[in-house]
């Protein structure tokens, strides 16, 4: 707390200095959640927001309020003249626009326009509405109103529901820069994750002995059995992400040179607007058959990212393993048994086969209102033979063939 000098009463020193003063005392005092600015004195009218402790949670393609209210500590001030701003913490320092209200004027910005309005719920609302929510919607939101010298800000934090799984591409392990796993992710359906997406996911019962680039550039694994290879029986290595009597926890190597070390990566991913299925032909397809088998049915190969959201959100369970959009080769199991690969529930992998191997099968995503141009298990095909994939069949020769 800053004091005035015991030998100056209030009076000697000039309201300017008293105003310098009691905005200093209010910095230190209140370095929380919630800031009160005091601008000069004798004062009385400042403005205060208040919002939601914690976190609000949407999934993709949802609809949410980003709470956000505000109030003045004297009853003397209307709301005429407030100016309302959002904003995305994108760094620790660094914000990006997101919506400003200056009375009737309203504005959304970049990928916000269209989707993002004020909840307008009587005076002293500034509640943001936010529709069709993205993965790249995640992350923390800052409500600033200002009147004239006042003014005042709070946090919001949007969280999803949803699943996170490693990555990597068909090169190996360890090949991605920072960018390129922020790339990887994207092309996959997903984000990189958060770290507080890695720890729940651990806590869920994420396994996986290869350390991932997360969203902030840090480096981090998750290990629920520890081993030897994987941080040693006692947790070492682990930085205080969890951890407890049997060595558990979420191995952090820090923050990384983002542009000269390679790692794999932890990807996010959220609720699926389509539905991924299994298809089966009826002869097994290389992997320049999966497009055209999934075509036929008025669907793409699926990604990596639409498989674990299929599997964890629309409880996909399939035994069998089938081509992605990668070049990889996963089925999902919800409900294990031995035959499927072990006694845990997830998405195994049989990594990058050759793409001329024939698999049994291909999973393919179907986007929300698209047709299937063969209902009822129906596809197209070659009606002497040859299965799905012969690349020098013409395709205006195909017929219709049960698959």
């Amino acid at each position: 707390m800053v004091c005035a000098p015991a030998a100056l009463g209030r009076g000697v020193l000039p309201a300017a200095v008293w105003g310098i003063l009691l905005l200093t005392a209010s910095v230190e005092a209140q370095r929380g959640r919630k800031k009160v600015v005091h601008v000069l004195e004798g004062e009385s009218g400042s403005v205060v927001v208040q919002t939601a402790p914690g976190q609000v949670v949407s999934h993709r393609g949802g609809t949410i309020v980003l709470p956000c209210r505000y109030h003045y500590e004297a009853a003397a001030h209307g709301h005429d003249g407030v100016r309302l701003k959002w904003t995305k913490v994108v760094d620790p320092l660094a914000f990006a626009d997101v919506f400003v209200a200056l009375g009737p004027q309203h504005r959304a910005f970049g990928s916000y326009r269209g989707r993002a309005e004020l909840q307008n719920d009587g005076p002293g609302d500034a509640s943001l509405v936010l529709r069709n929510v993205t993965l790249q919607d995640y992350g923390r939101y800052e409500c600033e109103v200002t009147n004239e010298l006042e003014d005042d800000a709070g946090m919001v934090k949007l969280d999803l529901e949803g699943v996170v799984f490693p990555y990597h591409p068909r090169g190996g392990r360890y090949k991605l820069t920072f960018a390129e796993a922020q790339r990887a992710c994207a092309e996959q359906d997903g984000i990189l994750a958060s770290a507080e997406q890695l720890h729940a996911a651990w806590r869920d019962g994420l396994d996986w002995c290869n350390a991932g680039w997360l969203r902030d550039g840090s480096v981090q694994y998750p290990v629920s059995q520890p081993r030897e290879p994987c941080g040693g029986l006692n947790g070492a290595g682990n930085a205080g992400a969890g951890g407890g009597a049997n060595g558990g926890g979420v191995r952090n190597y820090g923050y990384r040179h983002n542009a000269e070390e390679r790692y794999d990566a932890f990807c996010f991913t959220s609720n699926l607007p389509g539905r991924v299925f299994f298809l089966k032909p009826l002869r097994p397809v290389p992997f320049a058959g999966a497009a055209r088998a999934c075509a036929a049915r008025g669907a793409s190969v699926a990604k990596v990212g639409q498989l674990f959201a299929a599997w964890k959100l629309q409880l996909l369970d399939r035994c069998t393993a089938g081509w992605l959009a990668d070049g990889s080769a996963r089925y999902p199991i919800v409900n294990p048994r031995a035959r499927c690969g072990g006694l845990r529930p997830g998405v195994r992998s049989l990594g990058f086969p050759d793409a001329s191997r024939r698999l049994f099968g291909v999973y393919c995503y179907r986007a929300p209102g698209a047709p299937d141009p063969a209902p009822g298990g129906w596809g197209w095909g070659w009606a002497g033979g040859g299965g799905w994939a012969g690349g020098a069949r013409d395709p205006a020769a195909w017929t219709p063939l049960r698959v």
